[in-house]
């Protein structure tokens, strides 16, 4: 059986599955129940995983112990709709305009899922005896931080463990040139709470006697970079290992237009670190952002009062080699040390997740140990990939985070290989989110192609 990925993206679509959202419960059991269909009709033996959350569809099919095992990754949750009257249809009614499908999840992740369920489909209806294991691991929560996926690593370690991952949650740059993510930046999150007085009082009677916590607060927060923008936090860049030149090399044939970039993003200039421009600096080096800051007064006119709180919410993405419980160690030392004995401080934890990287085989740092079966996949790639978009892939880091591919990579010892495709333009997350129909049909050849020349 062949299945169409139009198709199948169109009535993945129609599923309304949101994890983030318990309303949308039934959304989430429909795809899965439509997932494990499809995957039975080619061929496939289907474990449906119960977790505290959103269970994970782990599909198999094993055909040698001594033949190449890919597992191919990808979430059948998405993004809640939000706000619904800048859809120009409906979000959850696929609908098909000028190339396009729109609908949410179209991009992420359906659209890719479905490029790969058509083209193992096509693979092995028109090869059934290809020497070839494949395991599909499908989850439902990756929208909201994936909190069922390690125990399930953990638990079915033997069974996923393959040569490599194939993932379809990246992007690339172009409808003309593919990319291919060799790298994905950690994270880590906290929020920071201060307390002054046990209530907020007035700034008259009071000011100038007490701190105040919005005053400590933003004291701490301007601590934390350099005037250069470069991060304040003792230890913060130990472990980070100097960028290869064959990276920077693909950046500069990337051809990023930064004026062009400048203008879409409506800002006067960029403020990257010092040594790179705006196109390394979300790729190649760590960040510590606010990501939200509060206290006091926030409605119409004015309250003359000193808050009793305040409160800021910090994230740093992280880039290879660091680490993220002790970035979030050392974050947390820096602050307790810099703030006044007038404020009570406490923190809330967030989640972290690990950065991760890969190299190509043939580089100045590809490991002396890559995985074989892994260094296939990346010159089928690098040769399918030129024929049918016309110009070789690129390899680049991305500035987001994927934390269970680091999850991956840490249990199982797995590298992945990220073949982006989806398009900047395809709105993830937004509404009026899409999937480039020239991408879906490329796509299914690409990876079609690839699983072909392992064998």
């Amino acid at each position: 059986m062949i299945l169409d990925p139009l198709t199948v993206l169109q009535d993945l679509v129609r599923f309304p599955s949101v994890s983030a959202d318990s309303a949308f419960k039934q959304g989430l059991a429909d795809t899965r129940d439509y997932l494990e269909s499809n995957l039975q009709a080619i061929g496939f033996d289907v474990e449906v995983i119960k977790t505290p959350g959103q269970p994970i569809i782990l599909s198999e099919r094993l055909v040698d112990e001594a033949a190449p095992k890919v597992v191919i990754y990808g979430h059948y949750d998405v993004q809640p709709p939000d706000p619904l009257d800048l859809w120009k249809s409906e979000p959850f009614d696929p609908e098909i305009r000028d190339g396009r499908i729109y609908g949410r999840g179209a991009a992420d992740n359906k659209g890719p899922v479905s490029v790969y369920l058509g083209a193992v489909s096509e693979l092995l209806a028109e090869n059934p005896d290809i020497a070839l294991n494949i395991v599909f691991v499908l989850e439902g929560e990756e929208e909201i931080g994936s909190p069922s996926f390690v125990p399930v690593l953990n638990a079915y370690a033997e069974r996923i463990k393959g040569d490599f991952v194939f993932a379809c949650d990246t992007g690339s740059l172009k409808p003309d040139q593919l990319t291919v993510t060799t790298g994905l930046r950690g994270i880590s999150c906290i929020q920071v709470n201060l307390e002054g007085a046990s209530q907020d009082l007035h700034s008259g009677l009071f000011g100038g006697a007490i701190l105040n916590p919005i005053h400590a607060l933003t004291d701490i927060c301007h601590s934390l970079h350099n005037e250069d923008g470069s991060i304040n936090v003792p230890g913060f860049y130990d472990s980070i290992d100097d960028t290869e030149q064959w990276e920077r090399d693909e950046l500069n044939r990337a051809g990023e237009d930064l004026d062009e970039l400048k203008r879409f993003l409506g800002v006067n200039d960029f403020f990257p670190p010092p040594g790179l421009n705006a196109s390394e600096a979300p790729r190649l080096a760590p960040t510590l952002e606010f990501n939200g800051i509060g206290g006091g007064y926030q409605g119409e006119g004015s309250k003359t009062v000193i808050p009793s709180k305040a409160f800021a919410k910090i994230s740093c993405r992280l880039v290879a080699n660091q680490n993220a419980d002790r970035i979030q160690k050392l974050l947390i030392d820096t602050i307790t040390a810099r703030c006044p004995a007038q404020m009570k401080l406490s923190f809330e934890i967030e989640h972290n997740g690990n950065p991760y990287l890969v190299v190509p085989p043939g580089k100045t740092n590809t490991p002396a140990d890559q995985n074989p079966v892994l260094a296939k996949a990346f010159l089928a790639n690098e040769r399918h990939g030129g024929e049918l978009f016309g110009k070789r892939p690129v390899y680049l880091r991305e500035g987001g985070s994927i934390p269970i591919i680091g999850d991956i990579k840490s249990i199982l010892d797995m590298d992945t290989l990220l073949v982006g495709l989806y398009l900047p333009e395809d709105a993830m997350h937004a509404p009026n989110e899409s999937f480039d129909l020239s991408m879906m049909s490329r796509g299914k050849e690409l990876i079609k192609r690839i699983l072909s020349d392992l064998n």
